[in-house]
């Protein structure tokens, strides 16, 4: 508790780090877009509550940022994002009200945020590919922990994994992510064992333990320590075939998220499964830590090692971000494209009083997701349990 106490810059200024850069790209997405129809823009706003900054441009749009440093948003001239917004056309902002644009237009703008996550995840997976390129190498079993559903299943120390699920293994992650998908489901892992094929019958639990992060949170397991096994040089990628392999990286993040989302509403996976911007800053933190207390490294090699590790992160936080506005929530992006669909098939907006409905629930539900995701975080930090790094 102490050390998360003591650290408490260190986590805010990872927490706006990681989290200013995704909003920041979601929010342009929507500005860029609705700005290209015409659309008059009312405020930009990076966090929420009090402005600590604020300029007014030639057009009438409030650029702000806020004082609690958590999300942000664009606020086009008419749109209905709260109850209290239905019906209301503030003045001064010069453009077209949000209504008067076509509601294909405004599908658009609605969709265009969380594009922009999508793109800036493939962005900087094409670029740490397109640095480092990726390791070859086949993944063994270097150890199976006593009585474990690896040792029931009757995976042994020395096999080789060539596929998982029917799934090629190509690196450590097509190992672990799948069995931390697949609690309490059995799952088929195909293996070379002295150069012999086998297929095996593996059943993972679920369990509190220790993450890579060093965070006690719910996880799916198997029992299975994994070595790497090299098979040759790093695969070296020229711009064009890292963007490719940049879409690939953030494709697959996807499936991943719309996996595990899948697994917590069908109560397959643990709802602490889900990391909202306390998680965040806390991962953030303690990957700082761990990266400075590298002795052997010089400060130049932990700043670089550092900037990766961080970049890696933001990638899949921009992913997960995009995605979860996607989700047909009325006070999200998914909630405004439902809108939208309703009036181009009946020709006319969904009343206001609904509208105003709808996004009062949607902004409880909202609510209540957050301060569920959030008292998980709280706990995982270690705030309360000690258990924290």
């Amino acid at each position: 508790m102490g050390q998360v106490l003591s650290q408490g810059p260190l986590f805010i200024a990872c927490l706006i780090f990681m989290m200013g850069i995704v909003v920041i790209v979601h929010e342009l997405g929507h500005y860029l877009v609705g700005r290209f129809y015409g659309a008059a823009v009312e405020s930009f706003s990076v966090g929420f509550g009090k402005p600590l900054y604020e300029r007014k441009d030639r057009v009438g749009t409030r650029w702000r940022i806020n004082w609690i440093p958590l999300g942000g948003f664009v606020k086009f001239v008419g749109e209905s994002q709260l109850a209290g917004d239905v019906g209301k056309i503030e003045q001064g902002p010069q453009g077209k009200a949000y209504k008067d644009l076509a509601v294909w237009q405004r599908s658009l703008v609605s969709v265009a945020g969380p594009v922009a996550n999508f793109v800036l995840a493939s962005l900087i997976f094409a670029l740490i590919l397109g640095v480092h390129g990726k390791a070859n190498y086949s993944v063994g079993v270097a150890g199976v922990v006593e009585g474990s559903p690896a040792e029931q299943g009757g995976l042994t120390a020395g096999d080789v994994f060539v596929a998982v699920n029917g799934k090629p293994v190509t690196d450590a992650q097509t190992v672990t992510i799948p069995i931390l998908l697949n609690p309490n489901k059995e799952m088929t892992f195909d293996v070379l064992r002295d150069g012999e094929a086998l297929s095996v019958k593996v059943t993972p639990n679920e369990v509190v333990r220790e993450n890579e992060f060093g965070q006690m949170v719910p996880q799916s397991t198997a029992g299975i320590m994994l070595a790497g096994i090299a098979m040759g040089e790093r695969t070296k990628y020229n711009p064009v075939e890292a963007l490719g392999a940049g879409v690939v990286e953030t494709g697959a993040t996807l499936d991943r998220t719309v996996t595990m989302l899948s697994r917590i509403v069908t109560g397959k996976m643990s709802f602490n499964a889900m990391t909202g911007p306390v998680g965040i800053g806390d991962i953030s933190r303690r990957v700082v830590n761990k990266v400075w207390s590298q002795p052997e490294l010089t400060r130049a090699q932990r700043v670089e090692q550092l900037f990766w590790m961080l970049l890696s992160i933001c990638a899949a936080i921009s992913v997960g971000v995009g995605f979860f506005n996607l989700l047909p929530l009325p006070v999200l992006d998914g909630g405004h494209l439902v809108f939208h669909a309703y009036e181009a098939v009946m020709g006319k907006e969904l009343p206001e009083k609904v509208q105003e409905m709808s996004l009062t629930f949607g902004l409880i539900l909202l609510l209540g997701m957050v301060v569920v995701i959030t008292w998980g975080d709280i706990i995982e930090t270690g705030l309360f349990g000690g258990v924290g790094g």
